[in-house]
């Protein structure tokens, strides 16, 4: 068999997910979505629910624990090699 350096192509399709946010922390990101606006120039706040993932990403990059357990071989890929 031929080692390709690419190996499958991700799934990119996106996912839906709907969650409900306590009252404050909906008025937070809508808060963030102004002082962002005021600060980019821009002349009206983005819609707030769009905040959410980049938010998520940038949480998820910078969260070191993640970010090594993530590197770490699961359990039963440990056993295949």
């Amino acid at each position: 068999m031929t080692k390709l350096k690419i190996s499958a192509i991700p799934d990119d399709k996106p996912v839906k997910v709907t969650v409900e946010l306590p009252a404050a922390v909906f008025r937070d990101l809508q808060a963030y979505a102004a002082i962002l606006a005021r600060d980019s120039g821009e002349p009206s706040p983005p819609d707030a629910a769009k905040l959410i993932v980049p938010m998520l990403i940038r949480f998820m990059e910078t969260d070191r624990g993640f970010v090594k357990a993530r590197r770490a071989p699961l359990p039963d890929e440990r056993r295949r090699t």
